[in-house]
């Protein structure tokens, strides 16, 4: 049978001179958009309908197929086929239901083809008439939340999940879909909750369940109160915000029964390549990622998720005493005694090792931000970055990420470049958490410097150092980490912008990042005796500024030559003028000092002191 005569529902070829042979319910269609109710002279039609394997390609094209006037004559069948799927959803014979439930997909996505331009109040009037409309989707809602919820077989509730995605997705702006207007007054958040917190029904539609609701979510979330943001954001049930719950993932070619922890696990996992030079790449998936920006954005209760500790996938543990899994007290307060991965003093025994979904994330992120050039790639390290900044503006998860008494081994995997080693995963240091994200951020920051510059994901990559550094100064806590790979790497990006202005000033404002970067020096001038861990921190810091004086002093000819001129950016470059008095300040006052000492001039670097702040006068009479 060719695949013409497929789509027009023949059953075989015939001769010119006889018509060609349909099947039945390819007959039956053609009488629901003729003129006549096909009712009228077979009362079992209906009935009869819904007993034959439904033919999609032809009833979707047909639906399609119609213009305005055939519209309006054949609207009264279509509403009446669209009343009686949604009464054959109630019937026994499990037949007639997967029937009907496929007929519903048929009928709102070819609707929907039809009538893109038109209104969705024409849209409505066309399925199921616009003044029975309310109590036909009541009824269509309060049946698919029955069989999802009832005791219905995998595969009907995977078709009712598979309904709902297509009624959602079938405009390319969820916004403008108002048959969800239905939808969010017939809620059926319990039952997507159901799916999910139990483990049977998890493995199979976990997947579908979690785009579903991350799409629901996403209706119309700026413009009036959706119930299932509401909803999700008072949900406090442990087993519920569980990760292997809220946000499974289902392996579509392997039936994987793990949580959306052990699928980005595996993800990241069976990408460890042994090649060194070669680019390690990761199939993305945005629908997850939107789905875990959602459950960190709006549920704070899911913070304590991201924390909880796992056992590596594919390592063999071995205890000698039963170990809690999840903390008894909590994260960021007292460590669990018995959590045996606390203890900085382990051998860097693999089979000892923990992680958690945080970790896991991290290293999918440090996948994905690789490679920005294609467009799937660089919507994805944009969700990646997204989740950051949430997770770094959440106080409870700042305190877990800063606990040095919870250390983790976080290998993240760095682009290939030739100017640097691979570092051996063996010797990555047990730190707190904090430590990776910013080296996840610095590893952006140096490797993302090209010619089609991600202007936005460096924004949101400094905003990120940026929050870290005020939980830091906050609660003044003194982190042990390499400071200065950031200052190096804030500096050539400085470097690059200079490199590359007028290149980079026709598509961006390079004067909002370089601000944001200088920002972040004075702050580390001003306060860094808050958090930075010792006085060779702030040695190095100044050692740097002096070594870098000429970035900074280019910088300022640059804007200082931007901002007296009338111009687009004039105001943008005045706001970076002003941030570098105390930078440029510094690294004079600091070369003009280590010039004295040189010299040893003991009195008049005394007597230049006097120009320069107190907060740093401290920090000279040491070296003096």
């Amino acid at each position: 049978m060719s695949q013409v005569e497929k789509k027009a529902g023949l059953l075989r070829r015939t001769s010119s001179s006889k018509k060609p042979l349909k099947e039945k319910v390819v007959l039956m269609y053609d009488e629901i958009f003729a003129k006549e109710d096909p009712a009228k002279n077979n009362p079992r039609f209906w009935d009869e309908l819904f007993l034959m394997k439904v033919n999609l390609e032809y009833l979707e094209s047909k639906l399609e197929s119609v213009n305005g006037e055939e519209v309006q004559r054949i609207q009264d069948n279509i509403n009446s086929l669209f009343h009686h799927c949604v009464q054959a959803l109630g019937e026994e014979h499990q037949i007639k239901v997967v029937n009907a439930l496929q007929t519903l997909c048929a009928l709102f996505r070819g609707v929907h083809q039809k009538n893109k331009s038109a209104s969705g109040f024409d849209i409505i009037n066309m399925l199921m008439g616009f003044d029975k409309a309310e109590q036909r989707m009541k009824d269509l809602m309060e049946r698919l939340d029955s069989l999802l919820c009832g005791d219905s077989s995998e595969s009907l509730k995977s078709l009712c999940l598979k309904l709902l995605l297509c009624l959602v997705t079938v405009t390319d702006n969820i916004s403008q879909n108002t048959i969800l207007e239905y939808v969010m007054i017939n809620s059926i958040f319990e039952a997507i909750l159901q799916i999910l917190s139990d483990p049977s029904s998890r493995g199979q539609h976990g997947y579908d369940a979690v785009v579903l609701l991350a799409l629901l979510v996403n209706y119309r979330k700026y413009e009036s109160v959706n119930p299932y943001i509401v909803k999700l954001s008072i949900v406090d049930d442990e087993p519920t915000l569980d990760v292997s719950t809220l946000l499974q993932y289902k392996d579509k070619e392997e039936e994987n029964q793990g949580g959306f922890f052990s699928t980005l696990t595996s993800m990241v996992g069976s990408m460890f390549i042994a090649d060194a030079d070669e680019k390690l790449s990761v199939q993305t998936n945005e629908a997850i990622l939107l789905a875990l920006y959602e459950a960190v954005h709006l549920n704070r209760n899911f913070i304590t998720v991201l924390a909880q500790s796992h056992p590596e996938i594919d390592i063999v543990v071995t205890p000698t005493t039963p170990t809690p899994t999840t903390p008894t007290t909590p994260l960021g307060t007292t460590p669990p005694s018995l959590d045996v991965m606390n203890n900085p003093e382990l051998p860097l025994d693999p089979n000892l090792q923990t992680s958690n979904l945080l970790i896991t994330f991290l290293k999918y992120a440090s996948i994905v931000m690789q490679d920005t050039k294609d467009e799937h790639r660089l919507n994805s390290a944009r969700l990646c970055l997204i989740i950051l900044t949430c997770i770094a503006e959440d106080q409870y998860a700042d305190a877990f990420l800063h606990d040095d008494n919870i250390n983790f081994r976080v290998s993240l995997h760095k682009m290939p470049m030739r100017h640097r080693k691979k570092t051996p995963g063996k010797n990555i240091p047990s730190r707190p958490l904090v430590c990776a994200v910013l080296d996840l951020m610095v590893e952006f920051i140096v490797t993302h410097m090209m010619k089609d510059f991600p202007m936005d994901l460096y924004l949101r990559c400094v905003q990120i150092i940026h929050k870290l550094l005020c939980y830091q100064k906050k609660c003044r806590i003194r982190l042990h980490y390499t400071w200065r790979e950031l200052w190096s790497a804030l500096i050539n990006l400085l470097k690059f912008l200079l490199s590359n202005e007028t290149t980079l000033l026709a598509k961006h404002n390079i004067f909002h990042l370089a601000l944001m970067v200088v920002n972040l020096f004075n702050m580390f001038i001003t306060y860094g005796d808050t958090f930075l861990p010792t006085s060779n921190s702030y040695d190095e810091l100044y050692y740097e500024i002096v070594r870098m004086h000429q970035v900074f002093d280019n910088l300022y000819c640059m804007v200082l030559r931007v901002s007296t001129n009338a111009g687009q950016w004039k105001e943008a470059a005045s706001k970076v003028t002003h941030s570098l008095v105390n930078i440029r300040k510094s690294s004079h006052v600091n070369i003009r000092l280590l010039m004295l000492l040189h010299q040893q001039s003991w009195t008049l670097c005394s007597q230049h002191l006097q120009d320069f702040s107190d907060r740093h006068v401290c920090w000279f009479k040491q070296v003096l």
